[in-house]
């Protein structure tokens, strides 16, 4: 028979093994096969022979995922779901998944707890699914009774992970899933299902994360950064049994924390700092998107700093973006201005006029008025590219410059890109540092009299000062670029000839284009247009 579903139940010392098969059997519809994994050890009770079921023996444990792979290498299938070998499922669970599936989803059924059995003496005193022993009531021997049922709640529908990448339910989005299918940012990791091809092709259980653990943390991470979408239908549902209690209900091979730690870290490594190659989608997008509580960053803030005399049309753009931006990803403005502006977050109204010293004294005022501690430079001639937003700086002692921008002539929307292009508007960094650095440069800025060429803006970026406490400088690229317009009033000069530099390092990488070709942004052409 040619399957249109391939269940695969990778198996290491489970005793409900065989029952997970016979629910199968009993509840499945459509053309779904079965292949278990004996990782090591043969089922105890056996599995009864049947057409729909292969055994896969290895007399050595490979480990859920390895064995979960070879598996799948066995399937020819369409879909593919792995499983827990200690599992109930609703009656034609199994076509009523297949009959909604996409290709790129990553799909489960609605989460019940399985009530597998309980214990039971002589004298009919019951106890629920744990660590054998003696009646708790009388002391007399207790025997276990099947009774192998979905218990009526929980049903979970809603999952995420930590700041760790630790599982956790979600019953705060839960409350917003509306229909049959709904979204969920992670999986708990006992039963998912996508095509076969997905499978391999986001190498769905990578065994150089280990042999077990976080499988529905990497499962849905991996489904969501590639494009996809991960799904909960809720028209069908199985349930789980969770064995937490220890003892002989506790996990019925070894599992070394040390180990678990090591998956955790690979994961780490592998998705906090965006290293997957196949990612199409930063993870800080799959946080915002489910806002997800302890990932809702008020750590970050932006300051935003003016002299008021930019044209009108350029400046009100500029803010109208910042502000969707500070809604969006809840990014706290304050700004630091010669004039009053209500609409931009804080407003400090700083003295003074406009020149570098007052520059410098608002970047500053508008710093120890941030509560949040990583901070974003914005400046009112930059529009600023959600993305921009995503970076992290890993270092507390070193300013980091987002290279990824285009200057912009806003007259004709020429655009103009050179390599590490590091300015004051791509700063990210933490405040302590850059309130030390910027009073340092005031006090010094006010001892001379008079703001130095040879002193520069970008901190961090060169060794002609010496500073009494002294930064390194380092760059990243957001995932699409910030565009610096480029107008009459800019406070550094314009260049637009690789003749015009000294220092030839600063033309490395140049290239001209138009505005219209530069990626990652919609109308981009009609909004450099609309200032002239």
């Amino acid at each position: 028979m040619k399957y249109d579903l391939s269940i695969l139940i990778p198996a290491r010392n489970e005793m409900f093994t065989a029952r997970t098969v016979q629910d199968i059997i009993e509840k499945k519809r459509g053309k779904t096969e079965i292949i278990v994994g004996m990782d090591g050890q043969w089922s105890n009770p056996g599995l009864e022979d049947h057409p729909d079921v292969r055994i896969l023996y290895l007399s050595q444990p490979i480990g859920q995922r390895a064995m979960t792979n070879r598996l799948c290498r066995l399937s020819k299938a369409k879909y593919v779901m792995k499983i827990d070998a200690h599992c109930a499922f609703d009656e034609g669970f199994d076509v009523k998944l297949m009959a909604d599936m996409q290709g790129d989803w990553t799909v489960v059924p609605i989460m019940k707890n399985l009530h597998a059995f309980d214990w039971v003496c002589s004298d009919g005193h019951r106890r629920y699914q744990g660590p054998s022993g003696p009646c708790q009531e009388c002391g007399k021997q207790t025997t276990r009774d099947i009774l192998w049922r979905a218990k009526p709640s929980p049903n979970s529908t809603s999952y995420r992970f930590d700041k760790t990448l630790k599982f956790q339910y979600f019953g705060e989005y839960k409350a917003k899933q509306e229909g049959d299918l709904v979204e969920t940012m992670s999986l708990q990791g006992s039963c998912f299902m996508l095509t076969r091809d997905k499978y391999w092709e986001l190498n769905i259980c990578d065994e150089q994360a280990g042999s077990w653990g976080h499988q529905g943390t990497e499962v849905a991470i991996k489904t969501w950064l590639s494009g996809g979408r991960v799904i909960v239908n809720k028209k069908t549902w199985y349930a789980h049994m969770f064995r937490t209690q220890g003892g002989d209900f506790g996990f019925p091979w070894p599992a070394h924390e040390s180990q678990i730690e090591k998956t955790r870290q690979h994961f780490r490594d592998t998705f906090l700092e965006d290293k997957w190659p196949l990612a199409k989608r930063k993870l800080q997008w799959l946080t915002d998107k489910f806002d997800a509580p302890d990932w809702h960053d008020t750590n970050r803030g932006i300051i935003y700093y003016t002299d008021n005399q930019l044209m009108l049309k350029i400046a009100h753009k500029v803010q109208k973006q910042l502000l969707k931006i500070s809604r969006e990803k809840n990014i706290p403005i304050v700004s630091a201005s010669l004039k009053p502006m209500s609409k931009m977050g804080k407003n400090i109204v700083v003295k003074g006029q406009r020149g570098h010293l007052t520059m410098f004294r608002q970047i500053l005022a508008a710093l120890e008025a941030s509560d949040t501690e990583i901070i974003f430079f914005c400046e009112h001639d930059v529009l600023y590219h959600p993305s921009h937003f995503d970076f992290r700086p890993s270092k507390r002692d070193a300013f980091y410059y987002n290279t990824n921008v285009w200057k912009v002539r806003y007259e004709d929307g020429h655009a103009l890109w050179v390599n590490n292009c590091r300015q004051v508007s791509g700063i990210c960094v933490y405040k302590e540092t850059a309130i030390k650095h910027y009073q340092e440069r005031i006090a010094h800025v006010e001892k001379k009299g008079r703001f130095e060429r040879n002193m520069g803006f970008e901190p961090g970026t060169h060794g002609r000062i010496e500073w009494q406490n002294k930064y390194a400088s380092e760059s990243w690229l957001s995932q699409y670029p910030n565009i610096d317009i480029r107008h009459e009033k800019n406070l550094t000069p314009n260049r637009w000839s690789p003749n015009e530099f000294r220092n030839k390092k600063n033309t490395e990488g140049w290239k001209e284009t138009t505005v219209d070709k530069i990626p990652g942004w919609d109308n981009l052409e009609q909004v450099i247009n609309s200032f002239k």
